[in-house]
């Protein structure tokens, strides 16, 4: 039997989460490896702060990076994310809020809930500040990606 953590010939797994195919037209996704309780860090992602407007990112790039302009104050500033943190998918409500730590360029991503071993651990990509739950997902019609689901 294929390691479920086996992703594309590659093994991603940390103690506490591990990347595995959704099973789903999503793909990969990052699984808790444990049991998190709700206000639990999940994981500490350190940054890489890009010089670069958003405008001129390539594509892929617009797709995966985190705004950084609340914690470093300035209008077009955006962070690569290490660790699993730009691997997580989406849900509107999340199970997960992030927090920026700008002292120490990181990331911390928070269980707002009781979080299952074996669940997917997801962020909601349209939450201002990081926040689980937001009133929309125009992130999708901004970036120009069909949301897995929808069938328009």
């Amino acid at each position: 039997m294929t390691d479920p953590r086996q992703v594309q010939g590659v093994r991603l797994d940390s103690p506490d989460v591990y990347v595995a195919d959704t099973g789903t037209a999503k793909g990969r996704g990052v699984f808790a490896r444990r049991d998190f309780a709700a206000g639990e860090l999940v994981e500490e992602c350190p940054v890489i702060l890009l010089g670069e407007p958003f405008a001129s990112l390539p594509e892929e790039v617009k797709k995966i990076v985190f705004n950084w302009m609340v914690p470093d104050n300035t209008t077009d500033r955006h962070a690569l994310v290490l660790g699993f943190g730009s691997l997580y998918n989406h849900a509107n409500p999340a199970n997960m809020r992030w927090e920026a730590s700008p002292q120490s360029l990181a990331i911390k991503f928070i269980a707002v809930r009781a979080i299952k071993a074996g669940e997917e651990l997801t962020d909601n990509y349209n939450a201002v500040g990081g926040g689980a739950v937001w009133d929309d997902d125009n992130w999708f019609e901004r970036m120009k990606v069909k949301p897995i689901g929808d069938v328009s």
